[in-house]
């Protein structure tokens, strides 16, 4: 690990003051960025501390609930706010990482980590997410766990995060500051595909910094599941993973909201797969005709053939245990 500076701060107009040199970046649970660090992957001078700014909080608002950017993911997961008006989002937050990750990893944090596979981790490889221009090594290489969707010629590599395939699915926003303004962006517009440069995962600017996300209020917390099938039990990424919930009234579902992960650069919401959905009864036909649409695109790269098959096998067993049955 190369040496650096620590700075800390105590305010948005000085975290972002601090964080303006191009070789400065912040520093809030540190769970991916130590670790790129450590491996050599990243190299900054400067980190900037915002563990003691003040979006450590779990709030109420007149359309829904504001999750400040430092809130813990372990906090999170817990609150009750969570638990009761949004347990996709909580189930989600609990399929991540280990217990440990969890009690340090921030909502902030957890959006803003590198979308990666072994070969971004090995110096020793061409990476254009590392290195523009230097090629993708994963293409015609070992994919087991790489996507199926949105990829392009220079990255097939997937986004990590469960927390974020839950606010994908549960139309969050983010709310992002630069000290002088803020804007409000759609959680699903936030992350990038790879496109020509996969180097930037996100559309966060030099000199921005995430301050909460905010769920609206909805009426699908009754039917809802967060799928996540990995190697192992514990601190692993998805292979797949589905984040499903339903409103069911009468009978007939009145909206639903899908969405996976460890298929693509981003969260991959399913909006064609839930419009199909709609006014539909939840059957098994049904949940296995928007699982099927829902692969339309899909692409495999060599070793991860099985996920055209394993995604929407994972998607109808989502469908089903959100509705309340096994699947048939």
């Amino acid at each position: 690990m190369n040496p650096f500076d620590y700075k800390r701060v105590t305010t948005l107009k000085d975290a972002i003051s601090a964080v303006k040199p191009a070789a400065s970046v912040f520093l809030a649970g540190g769970t991916n960025l130590i670790d790129l660090m450590k491996r050599g992957v990243t190299a900054p001078e400067t980190l900037v501390d915002i563990n003691n700014l003040p979006y450590n909080k779990i709030e109420k608002t007149a359309t829904g609930i504001r999750i400040g950017a430092m809130v813990h993911n372990s906090d999170a997961s817990e609150h009750p706010l969570v638990t009761e008006n949004f347990p996709l989002l909580s189930l989600a937050l609990k399929s991540g990482a280990s217990p440990q990750l969890r009690n340090m990893a921030t909502t902030g944090g957890n959006m803003n980590q590198r979308t990666r596979c072994g070969y971004f981790y090995d110096t020793t490889m061409p990476c254009n997410k590392r290195s523009p221009g230097s090629g993708c090594s994963a293409i015609g290489g070992y994919t087991r766990m790489h996507a199926i969707f949105g990829t392009s010629e220079q990255c097939i590599a997937v986004h990590p995060s469960d927390m974020c395939v839950g606010l994908a699915a549960l139309d969050a926003t983010v709310t992002i500051s630069n000290g002088k303004s803020e804007k409000k962006i759609l959680f699903t517009d936030y992350h990038r595909l790879p496109g020509t440069d996969p180097s930037k995962d996100n559309i966060l600017q030099k000199g921005e910094l995430i301050t909460a996300v905010d769920i609206p209020f909805n009426k699908l917390a009754k039917n809802a599941y967060y799928l996540k099938i990995r190697d192992r039990a514990s601190y692993a990424f998805a292979l797949v993973s589905v984040a499903a919930a339903l409103d069911i009234q009468n009978g007939l579902i009145q909206s639903a909201r899908l969405a996976m992960g460890g298929v693509a650069h981003k969260p991959w919401r399913l909006f064609e797969a839930e419009n199909m959905l709609q006014g539909k009864r939840p059957t098994n036909d049904n949940f296995l005709s928007a699982a099927n649409l829902a692969m339309t695109g899909a692409k495999s790269f060599g070793a991860n053939q099985f996920k055209l098959k394993l995604a929407p096998n994972a998607i109808l067993e989502a469908l089903h245990l959100a509705a309340g049955k096994s699947a048939s």
